[in-house]
């Protein structure tokens, strides 16, 4: 059949609205098509092959096969009048979106028309500086609450920007030190560089420092009531826009390849102060307690945790590496300097991607003259303490900890003590299985990173696990002499992050120390120097590393330690 014939034909599967004539060879795919074409009686008439317009209309009726049939049926009048309803509303839809479209341009090009007016009238804005004012003196934000009521400048980042209305504006100011709200009002937000202000774009804003108004909130509680301002250096705008850059949602690999945009935000730069007031709190607990402060070499040309983890490079054709650890280092110092310690970079060519791994990180590390294990025991819990009381008694130190971290507060009770042995136990008792066979733990089992944390997490308090089997730690731990099986060896857990410290008594004996090297199948050529220190007046000693990040991740409740390091080195990231 064709149209001539009195059919027009619509197939919902195989028609199409665009190219189809009605006929049975090239139906249409929708009724409404089909409707819109009888009611054109001149787009009919072509499609029929005759040349009367008024005979080929009303001749045709509708034939329609719906998907899943395989004939065509008549279009049923009531199909026919939902199909009229339907386009009607779809008509109704278009039209008044395309009037809405039509009202937004307007919109949008008298929006655009008025700023850029806005932006041209900006440009014969000059600001100078009132001379009958008296000098304004150069202050920080840390100093900001003791020169109120005095005309003062500020030099710092645009954190933010806040228009009000048409003669007014909100600048909060970040100088590293803190954060301050600066007001603008009449002419100073009229002028380009006001018009055009960006996110971090460094300022300079003079004025006086005044209390806010009762039940308004800013900053330190005060505000800075610009009367000049001027840019140092304008941020870029659009694409190139701070915000821009990244966001909260950004991909880790994002944020860590913009890092250096990253530690502007408060979140990160407190980190990161923390971070600074927590190295100075471990150099004055050492200092408090008489401990010397020592800077060992980073490179060296032996090893202390194992050589699988060493970067080595060519240093003047000889094997040379970047330090594991500078604990032997020390060790040299005690007979010159008593105790001693060092806040130094180690470097591990361990190919970890967890999150408290660092292929570079900030190692806290000591080493004490006659003590005892207990004592060692005893120095470590009071020196994480004290260092803690130490920060929390600064009241923006703890301020910062507390919107990091709430809810924390600093131990005063003893930290557990467990043997390795009894973790075992713990472990076995709490059905924490062995990942690589599903089996329960043995003694001599190197206990894990993830059933560890699931043990000090469960007891939720620092662990001082000791007393470990010497095949699983260093060469230098020596046996305890109750039990020769396990050594004078301790891990520091904190719930929520694992280890941060780990430590033990050193072999003082020196035909003990040369028997461990040849165990290790380790020469002891290159540690000749080690080796004198129990030839030439030994004694008993030890000592401990702390991993500065790991501390940080705990006391500012970070998941990874990649936060806790301003530029973090790991498998796959040495940039920026």
């Amino acid at each position: 059949m064709s149209i001539g014939k009195n059919f027009i034909y619509v197939d919902e599967t195989a028609g199409s609205d665009s190219s189809g004539t009605g006929s049975m060879s090239a139906p249409f795919k929708t009724a409404i098509s089909a409707i819109l074409a009888i009611e054109n009686p001149t787009l009919l008439a072509a499609s029929s092959g005759s040349s009367d317009v008024t005979e080929a209309a009303p001749k045709l009726q509708i034939q329609i096969k719906k998907a899943g049939e395989e004939e065509y049926t008549e279009l049923t009048a009531s199909a026919i009048k939902k199909a009229k309803k339907a386009h009607d509303i779809a008509l109704k839809k278009a039209k008044k979106q395309a009037e809405q479209a039509a009202k937004d341009k307007d919109a949008n090009e008298s929006k655009a028309a008025e700023e850029q007016r806005k932006l041209e009238e900006s440009k014969s804005v000059v600001l100078t500086e009132d001379a009958s004012l008296p000098r304004a003196v150069a202050i920080t934000t840390a100093n900001s609450v003791q020169n109120r009521n005095r005309r003062v400048k500020v030099s710092g980042w645009v954190s933010s920007v806040r228009v009000q209305g048409k003669s007014m504006m909100f600048v909060v100011l970040r100088d590293g030190a803190g954060y301050l709200q600066c007001v603008l009002t009449d002419r100073l937000c009229h002028s380009y560089d006001a018009v055009t202000l960006t996110q971090e774009s460094t300022v300079t804003i003079y004025g006086e420092i005044k209390e806010v108004p009762e039940g308004k909130n800013a900053p330190d509680g005060h505000e800075l009531v610009a009367d000049y301002w001027e840019v140092v250096g304008k941020a870029p705008s659009d694409d190139e826009a701070y915000g821009n850059r990244f966001n909260a949602e950004s991909d880790p690999s994002v944020l860590y390849q913009q890092r250096h945009l990253v530690i502007r935000g408060e979140t990160a730069s407190s980190v990161l102060k923390v971070r600074s007031r927590v190295m100075r709190a471990f150099r004055d607990h050492f200092d408090s307690v008489g401990y010397n402060e020592v800077t060992p070499p980073c490179m060296v040309q032996t090893q202390v945790e194992g050589g699988s983890t060493l970067f080595s490079f060519n240093y003047y054709g000889e094997n040379a590496y970047l330090t594991q650890s500078s604990q032997l280092y020390l060790e040299t110092c005690l007979p010159s300097m008593g105790a001693v310690y060092t806040m130094a970079e180690s470097y591990r060519a361990e190919n970890s991607h967890t999150r408290r791994h660092l292929s570079e990180y900030t190692h806290c590390e000591a080493e004490i003259p006659f003590i005892s294990f207990d004592d060692l025991l005893d120095g470590i819990e009071f020196m994480v303490k004290d260092v803690v009381n130490r920060v929390w008694a600064e009241p923006k130190t703890r301020a910062m900890i507390e919107k990091l971290n709430p809810g924390f507060k600093p131990y005063t009770e003893p930290f557990v003590r467990m043997r390795y042995e009894d973790a075992i136990k713990w472990l076995n008792e709490h059905g924490i299985k062995r990942h690589e066979d599903g089996k329960d733990f043995e003694f001599g089992d190197d206990i894990p990173e993830a059933p560890e944390r699931k043990m000090t997490d469960a007891i939720n308090k620092p662990i001082l696990l000791t007393h470990f089997p010497g095949p699983i730690k260093a060469f230098y731990m020596p046996p305890t002499k109750d039990d020769p099986r396990v050594t004078e060896s301790v891990d520091l857990l904190m719930p929520n992050v694992g280890e941060i410290v780990g430590g033990s008594m050193r072999i003082w004996d020196h035909d003990m120390l040369l028997a461990a090297f040849k165990r290790e199948g380790l020469d002891p050529a290159p540690y000749y120097w080690y080796l004198d220190q129990r030839k030439y007046g030994t004694c008993p000693h030890g000592g401990f590393g702390l991993g500065i990040e790991r501390f940080l991740a705990w006391l500012t409740n970070r998941y990874t330690v990649r936060d806790c390091s301003l530029y973090p080195r790991f498998p796959g990231r040495c940039q920026p």
